[in-house]
């Protein structure tokens, strides 16, 4: 119960900051990406070494169905097959907004 709880909220606080001094920061995303990301995921262009099993940032943003709203919400929710980095909710919407600006 407590974690559908913070699912909820962390979905209302992600989907409700229409506000622009809430708005995600990409270029704080980029940097927060090459920082944690870049070890696994191709994350800019020029990038050089990444995990061969993951999708890059690019491929990420430009699937149909990419929502960056869903995308902060997905890394703020424990996953398996990713570490599990401490991020609050204002770095999973940059960097959600980071891989939003690479849409073509």
């Amino acid at each position: 119960m407590h974690l559908h709880l913070r699912r909820i909220c962390l979905l209302l606080a992600v989907t409700s900051s229409s506000s622009p001094a809430l708005a995600a920061d990409a270029s704080h995303g980029a940097d927060l990406a090459k920082r944690w990301c870049a070890s696994c995921h191709v994350v800019a262009n020029g990038q050089t070494q990444a995990s061969a099993d993951v999708p890059s940032f690019a491929a990420v943003a430009r699937r149909p169905d990419f929502n960056p709203e869903k995308l902060a919400f997905f890394l703020l929710d424990p996953h398996p097959k990713m570490p599990n980095f401490p991020l609050s909710r204002t770095e999973a919407g940059d960097i959600a907004a980071y891989i939003g600006s690479l849409r073509p």
